[in-house]
């Protein structure tokens, strides 16, 4: 009975820790969902609040690097056009430790087909922050040695 008196607190403490980081992966994701959302209706306000000053996007280029302000500059004339870009997450993972998610999803594209974006989001006053984004193409394995032949042969 004592040894079960003992148990019950560090059963209690499991399942809070269990039920809170239930909660900031909702959290993770309601963020996530919404920042894609945003750029699907061009909305820049909502899009770039989801991510921190110093955000880095990687795109789907090799040259797509930006990091703070040179993304929204990049963005800018797309979202001013009102022409977002559409990724609908199709399936996500999200991993937690302390104020650090980190996530992979897989996303459908009319443009780009399947794609997969991962990323790293920070919890700070006022919520959950994007702090890195990698969109990639998931190149299929059995594809990727003509995929990388078509590259090659374009820059030369």
């Amino acid at each position: 009975m004592a040894r079960m008196r003992r148990a019950i607190p560090l059963l209690l403490i499991l399942v809070a820790g269990a039920a809170y980081a239930g909660t900031d992966r909702d959290a993770v994701a309601v963020v996530l969902d919404d920042w894609h959302k945003a750029a699907s209706t061009a909305d820049e306000e909502r899009y770039f609040g989801h991510l921190t000053a110093d955000a880095v996007f990687m795109g789907t280029d090799v040259t797509e690097r930006w990091v703070g302000k040179a993304f929204r500059e990049f963005a800018h004339p797309h979202f001013a056009s009102g022409k977002g870009w559409t990724f609908v997450p199709r399936s996500r993972n999200v991993m937690l430790h302390r104020d650090v998610a980190w996530f992979d999803e897989v996303l459908d594209s009319a443009s780009y087909g399947e794609c997969r974006g991962t990323g790293v989001l920070r919890k700070v006053k006022g919520g959950w922050k994007i702090v890195h984004y990698n969109l990639t193409i998931p190149i299929p394995n059995d594809l990727a040695k003509d995929i990388v032949w078509l590259i090659r042969s374009k820059k030369r």
